[in-house]
């Protein structure tokens, strides 16, 4: 009999998130998909997930979960799960997404494995594959009984289409208590930028303390400007206040899958490579010979980046003017 897999889609702008239909696609693939999906758009959103896996989509149209944290979404899922008993809870990892799976584990006794780059089923276990030592390895299995939680890492899934088919739609009728409307958006600010976004983008340079000093970070963006990509950075500087949290690839900070990287005075740091190892090419520039980076690059250059890169960009300006 299928696994029932239950995924929580968020919405942005309107529609479903890429990182809900990732895991909807993968959930898909493993046993019997069901979707559920929250907020003021989630009626208009809800007919489109068959398309992407789901075979059943719960909905609950809702402004509240627009506009307070966690604890409504928390409470809606708690709510069914008190009157259905899925297989597993398969969840992206986003900032909102794991305080909901972290709610729900203490709330249910549920075990939670997290950071997921592959699962798969061996008849009655399910076996999870995440990061460790810097390789992709199973270290951690859910046994079958009872539901289990999984956050799978961004960008280990691709999404899917499925021709033809048509999710059933359940309304749900949740009340949602004024206990759990605690947390509150207050205000939205939209931080403007240039160029692709740095999870959508082909194309990444990426910066790390080889640069020296928060001045010289420029050049990263100058570079990336010039292939018409996204800068990107080390937790070291952005740690350091060099650079908005938003820019930063790693185990901590967002994963990344460019057909080109190119790595900056970046020494290669397990946490770092677990955010950007899986491009397609990686070009480490490093003075040191020894760094870690140089291990997973396909072209390493050793030697000064402060003298390298504005040759880079140099060639590469020259190189388009020419086209």
């Amino acid at each position: 009999m299928a696994k029932t897999i239950w995924v929580l889609v968020e919405i942005e702008d309107g529609r479903p998130a890429r990182s809900s239909l990732e895991v909807l696609s993968k959930a898909a693939r493993l046993g019997r998909a069901e979707a559920i999906v929250l907020g003021s758009a989630a009626a208009t959103v809800a007919p489109s997930l068959g398309e992407f896996g789901a075979e059943k989509v719960y909905v609950h149209a809702d402004p509240t979960y627009d506009t307070y944290l966690t604890l409504p979404a928390v409470d809606t899922i708690s709510d069914l799960l008190q009157r259905q008993q899925p297989d597993l809870l398969l969840f992206p990892t986003t900032y909102d997404v794991r305080d909901i799976a972290a709610r729900l584990s203490a709330r249910h006794n549920l075990g939670l494995i997290t950071d997921a780059t592959d699962l798969r089923y061996e008849g009655e276990r399910l076996e999870v594959t995440v990061p460790w030592g810097g390789e992709n390895v199973v270290v951690a299995t859910h046994p079958y009984q009872g539901t289990g939680i999984v956050l799978a890492r961004p960008k280990a899934f691709s999404v899917e289409r499925f021709e033809g088919r048509q999710a059933e739609i359940e309304q749900l009728a949740v009340t949602l208590r004024p206990e759990s409307q605690q947390m509150k958006i207050l205000d939205r600010v939209e931080v403007q930028s240039e160029g692709p976004a740095l999870e959508d983008a082909s194309i990444i340079v990426s910066g790390g303390r080889g640069l020296g000093k928060p001045e010289n970070y420029r050049l990263v963006e100058e570079l990336a400007a010039a292939l018409g990509g996204a800068p990107g950075a080390t937790r070291a500087i952005v740690d350091a206040g060099w650079l908005p949290y938003s820019y930063q690839i790693g185990q901590t900070g967002k994963t990344v899958k460019p057909t080109l990287y190119i790595a900056c005075g970046i020494s290669g740091a397990i946490q770092h490579l677990a955010g950007m190892k899986g491009s397609k090419y990686i070009v480490a520039i490093n003075k040191d010979e020894h760094a870690p980076i140089f291990s997973v690059a396909d072209l390493g250059i050793v030697g000064d980046v402060l003298t390298i890169l504005p040759q880079l960009i140099e060639e590469v300006k020259r190189r388009k003017a020419q086209l």
